[in-house]
């Protein structure tokens, strides 16, 4: 490589570090991005939103506009969904009931 390649490539890598950070590799060929949120309220309310955007989005759908891609918001709130804390939930429940 050229010299002022070499300078490019060093200024793009120490500029990369500053500016890319919203997505954490993971090691298999994937990244994560942290989505914050105040609560579970908060987050619950982040995918019901997210849900009814698809619903109306496919109720739209006569009018072909093609500028939501509803598969991809599904499947992004599908990641969003607290699967974890749910089995933790019924746990407490089941305890719950027992008493």
């Amino acid at each position: 490589m050229e010299m002022k390649e070499l300078k490019d490539l060093e200024y793009i890598k120490k500029q990369s570090v500053q500016y890319l950070n919203i997505l954490k590799p993971t090691g298999n060929k994937s990244c994560n991005v942290e989505v914050k949120v105040l609560n579970y309220s908060e987050l619950g309310c982040l995918i019901t939103n997210t849900l009814k955007l698809c619903i109306m989005a496919l109720e739209n759908e006569n009018h072909k506009n093609p500028s939501i891609d509803v598969r991809l918001v599904l499947e992004q709130a599908l990641h969003l969904f607290p699967t974890d804390e749910m089995e933790l939930l019924d746990i407490i429940n089941e305890m719950l009931v027992e008493e």
